[in-house]
């Protein structure tokens, strides 16, 4: 690991629809400058990157990072992926400097939309998840296939396709299980299944998963969302999901473990 206990360049991503991560950025910035750490404004120089807000700004920083190590700082709700409270800032930051750290490597989904014509629509890579999900009409049909081999047929409101640190998000909202943030596997929830095949299916990450939409009823509309952004599919679209090449490198201190998150935030 490189030594940047002298000097460190941090980029900030902020939640600025929210004083208090927009005055946590103030508090950031003025303790920075106290630890001679310089504040840049360009993400390619920066030495590692700080997320201010809760787990929907870290997954948007998640796609900004470039590889480089990033860090949370939590002022959302539950807060499983970000690792500092605002009011342990300096003693977080000075645990960095001293390279008092680990870095875990989290694994990404990305995949694409196949058309029936042929088109191809990229599905950016995915901190969390990529889902299969319906609006408020209506249910989708669709067939599941890991590797070209067809699992199930499903009639449902979708399904999630969710990485290890994608667990603890909508994967546990629709009965899913909590898996090690660490683990190399692919985990697929359905969403309210009409049918008594309603168990979550843990894959090798090295699986490929092909969902094809077979009938939209009621004339529902359906998306594929990359950690919540929606792009909207349509009847026969093949959406395919597999491990992204790139993955997201977060800072993790000493002192605080998954399962120690865990326990909080249930709790």
């Amino acid at each position: 690991m490189k030594n940047i206990s002298f000097y460190m360049k941090i980029f900030i991503n902020t939640d600025d629809y929210k004083v208090i991560s927009s005055k946590t950025k103030e508090k950031l910035v003025e303790i920075a400058k106290k630890l001679n750490i310089e504040v840049i404004s360009e993400i390619d120089d920066a030495d590692i990157i700080i997320s201010i807000g809760g787990d929907g700004t870290f997954l948007e920083s998640s796609r900004l990072t470039c590889g480089k190590p990033i860090i949370g700082i939590n002022t959302g709700s539950l807060g499983y992926l970000t690792e500092i409270s605002p009011e342990n800032i300096e003693n977080a930051l000075k645990d960095i400097l001293n390279n008092d750290y680990y870095i875990e490597e989290r694994i990404m989904l990305e995949g694409e939309i196949i058309k029936k014509s042929g088109e191809i629509i990229k599905i950016p890579p995915a901190l969390n998840e990529i889902a299969i999900s319906k609006n408020t009409l209506g249910v989708v049909r669709f067939d599941v296939n890991i590797n070209e081999k067809l699992i199930n047929s499903y009639t449902a409101d979708g399904m999630i396709v969710c990485t290890p640190t994608g667990s603890t998000a909508y994967n546990l909202s629709c009965g899913g299980p909590i898996v090690d943030p660490t683990a190399n596997i692919i985990t697929l929830t359905p969403i309210a299944p009409h049918s008594i095949l309603n168990r979550s299916l843990s894959l090798s990450d090295t699986s490929v998963v092909d969902i094809k939409i077979t009938e939209l009823r009621n004339n529902t509309a359906a998306y594929a969302l990359y950690d919540g952004i929606p792009i909207e599919i349509f009847c026969e679209d093949i959406i395919r999901i597999r491990k992204s090449d790139k993955t997201t490198r977060i800072i993790k201190l000493e002192n605080r473990s998954f399962i120690d998150t865990i326990r909080e935030n249930i709790n």
